[in-house]
């Protein structure tokens, strides 16, 4: 079959050099591999003939070890997708909003701490939010909005990714085990045109430290994946998902391509792709799109 190695770098002589080992090494397991074929600075796709893709995969990334390049081997048909379905926090932006909430609390240590070891599926999620959000008891709810404008920043390429897969026909969801206030906020400023996330309480205010049920952890998460693909009405294999947290592992092993960004070790073993060097814009080079078809 035919197969897409998609090669993406912040530095275009990284993505060049790239080519010269990724396609001898592809050779030397009896790989055809064709000419390059340029997508935008630093991107680069090779279509290779195999019949499976994970030699096709291991072997690419094994000649791409301490090189500043991603790579995303997946089958040439079908893998313009349909359907953008994004984890938040760490993802489409910088920061864990909960994260920030805390600092404003005078207690981002401690809660910084538990919120690296859900992310890192070491505990239960929805427990975690829960101890977490009553540790914001009393934090005058201005206080997000202080937030939002001073910490809430979109991850490079996030805009571009959203508004051109929309552009293209695609439906855009953020789904977010952070909170409602961010995520309607940035699924705006990004361009989603669905948005998913967990909503805090508040009275007099305040934050009460509670969350509304149901809590939008791991489950959820995939729940709504399969709800926004019946809605378009296409199958599971013509959705994208990109996350970097434990809660992310069910959308992104449900998807047809699933991609971990800057992501916790347990995340990326099971992704598809991962992105640890370039931007946001990988997601759409690793879809085949050109840097001329990405929108303003």
């Amino acid at each position: 079959m035919l197969l897409a190695v998609t090669l993406v770098s912040p530095d275009p002589s990284a993505a060049a050099g790239a080519v010269a080992a990724v396609a001898p090494a592809l050779g030397r397991i009896g790989v055809r591999v064709g000419e390059p074929k340029p997508l935008g600075a630093g991107a680069v796709d090779l279509v290779a003939e195999a019949e499976a893709v994970e030699p096709v995969r291991a072997a690419a990334e094994a000649a791409l070890q301490g090189r500043p390049v991603d790579v995303c081997v997946q089958a040439w048909e079908g893998r313009r997708k349909r359907l953008l379905i994004a984890d938040m926090d760490s993802t489409i932006i910088s920061v864990e909003c909960i994260d920030e909430l805390a600092d404003f609390a005078g207690k981002k240590a401690e809660i910084s701490a538990i919120t690296e070891r859900a992310m890192r599926g070491e505990i239960d999620f929805e427990s975690a939010l829960r101890e977490r959000v009553a540790m914001l008891k009393g934090l005058p709810t201005a206080d997000l909005q202080l937030c939002y404008d001073q910490r809430v920043r979109l991850n490079p390429g996030a805009r571009t990714l959203a508004r051109t897969m929309a552009a293209h026909g695609a439906r855009c969801w953020l789904v977010s085990g952070g909170f409602t206030f961010f995520a309607g906020r940035v699924a705006e400023a990004a361009g989603f045109q669905v948005f998913r996330a967990n909503t805090l309480i508040e009275a007099g205010g305040a934050l009460t430290g509670e969350v509304a049920d149901p809590i939008l952890g791991r489950e959820a998460k995939l729940a709504a994946l399969a709800e926004a693909a019946a809605e378009a009405g296409i199958g599971l294999e013509e959705t994208l998902a990109v996350g970097d947290g434990a809660n992310d592992l069910a959308m992104i092993g449900a998807a047809g391509l699933g991609v971990a960004y800057r992501a916790k070790p347990v995340v990326a073993a099971e992704a598809d792709a991962k992105v640890d060097h370039a931007d946001l814009t990988a997601l759409l080079y690793f879809q085949g799109y050109a840097a001329s078809e990405f929108a303003a």
